[in-house]
């Protein structure tokens, strides 16, 4: 069995063998009097092909003797036509109810040199001739197609059963539809050319290389195929069971790390000045074997501005004025004041720490409400961070008022970069892939865009799973 993943004018294209061996079994049909050449339009050909409430009209052509057909389809061979002036047809049969079998087209007639083959060729094949007669030339046992080519399998089946070749077999399944995702290559391809996207690698992109970009795993990927399954039934899979499984396989493999995004200052006054510690933190609560990782602490560190509230609205259990927080793998510390700048804005929080507290809980047994990430300032490395949201604001995007384009349900705020992110040191020796939770944040991988003097990560997925909240819900 083989999933044909790519354009079969590609495939056809790959070897000019495919072309001759298509010629050669046009040439085979004609010898049989199933097929011939005519002379119609292609406005005439749809015409005389009727509806499927009446039958078709035979074509005033279809009655060429095998010898003129032969002839014909050889100076159509030799370029002696113009393009359109005359087609090859099976002769199969005007009045069936599929209206694919009321004698389809083979060959057109088109002088265009091809970036494969050159000017070798002024007549191509048609889809419907050149699918089967592929697949057979490569041994597929089960050709998988979607939905919409059920109507063409008697065809199919027809130009193996009359050249008598290795019956490949087409099969049909729904296509995968996703919220708030487009996979029409042509939609696509009007992506990059407009400028919409950076190009087919694009971490906000469905297609593979894009996916690989932005942090997936090909398990994750399979895993989710295995779990939706193949179905008759034309349907849309939420994008959240998507990202489920990317969270399920990387919460086993990626090793935490802490960085901030969006870094607000910490001065712990009552530190000393100049001494730095090595704290013990774990690369994986998932995976004992990972083991652990030394962090540096200093008097200096960067927390996330969310992480902080001079005024904090109600349930709100981080840091604030006279409120103390755990630091992740670190100890308490408490808000004692603040420095603004001339806008009033905070740009700098005083602390006090607790030394009595390093990785653990208070001996005197008090409770902490929440706990914070962080990165020490004198050790952060600088980082450009790429936050990726869905590509459209619909989870349909091709659901527009009639005269707009899909383009017109393009989210606007599907990338923010920032350009300021502090990363704790371990990470100074990521490449291009690697993969990581940064704690508190989401899923993240490294970009080819890194360099030696910025490092610059995509985020593949945040922590939030949507999917296995409805999952949970639906078996309560």
């Amino acid at each position: 069995m083989r999933w044909l993943g790519f354009d079969w004018e590609d495939r056809l294209f790959y070897a000019s063998d495919y072309f001759d061996q298509l010629h050669q079994w046009a040439v085979q049909l004609i010898n049989a009097g199933k097929a011939y050449v005519c002379d119609l339009s292609a406005e005439e050909v749809r015409q005389y092909r009727g509806t499927l409430n009446e039958p078709g009209k035979e074509s005033p052509y279809r009655s060429r003797s095998v010898e003129e057909n032969l002839g014909l389809f050889a100076k159509m061979r030799a370029g002696e036509f113009a393009d359109g002036s005359r087609t090859l047809r099976a002769k199969i049969d005007m009045a069936s109810p599929n209206l694919n079998m009321r004698d389809p087209v083979m060959y057109r007639i088109l002088h265009a040199e091809h970036h494969r083959t050159g000017d070798k060729w002024c007549i191509y094949p048609m889809y419907d001739f050149a699918h089967g007669q592929s697949d057979s030339i490569e041994k597929v046992t089960h050709s998988i197609c979607t939905l919409e080519f059920e109507d063409h399998r008697p065809l199919y089946n027809w130009f193996i059963q009359q050249l008598g070749i290795f019956p490949s077999q087409q099969i049909e399944f729904d296509r995968l539809n996703i919220t708030y995702t487009l996979l029409s290559k042509r939609k696509l391809l009007q992506l990059v050319q407009d400028g919409h996207v950076r190009g087919w690698d694009d971490p906000r992109m469905p297609t593979l290389s894009g996916l690989r970009r932005r942090g997936y795993t090909p398990e994750a990927i399979r895993n989710f195929c295995a779990a939706i399954g193949a179905s008759k039934t034309n349907g849309t899979i939420e994008l959240a069971m998507l990202e489920h499984f990317l969270r399920e396989d990387l919460n086993k493999r990626a090793p935490r790390v802490m960085a901030v995004l969006r870094p607000l200052r910490v001065v712990i006054e009552n530190y000393p000045e100049g001494q730095v510690e090595e704290l013990e933190a774990l690369n994986n609560p998932e995976d004992p074997a990972a083991g652990t990782r030394k962090v540096p602490f200093s008097r200096e560190l960067y927390i996330e501005q969310d992480d902080f509230r001079e005024e904090p609205p109600k349930k709100f259990f981080r840091l604030f004025p006279g409120q103390e927080v755990r630091l992740r793998a670190g100890y308490f510390i408490k808000c004692t004041s603040v420095a603004k700048d001339e806008k009033g804005e905070v740009v700098e929080v005083h602390c006090t720490y607790d030394p009595e507290t390093r990785s653990g809980n208070a001996p005197d047994g008090r409770k902490v409400k929440a706990t914070i990430h962080w990165v020490s300032a004198q050790h952060a490395i600088n980082a450009e961070v790429r936050l990726y949201e869905s590509l459209f604001t619909k989870e349909d995007p091709n659901d527009v008022p009639e005269g707009q384009e899909f383009t017109a349900n393009l989210n606007p705020n599907s990338l923010e970069t920032l350009p300021a992110a502090k990363l704790e040191p371990s990470l100074a020796s990521a490449k291009p892939g690697d993969r990581y939770q940064f704690e508190r944040l989401g899923y993240f991988c490294a970009d080819p865009d890194s360099t030696s003097e910025k490092l610059v990560f995509n985020r593949t997925v945040q922590l939030r799973d949507t999917w296995a909240k409805i999952e949970k819900r639906e078996k309560g």
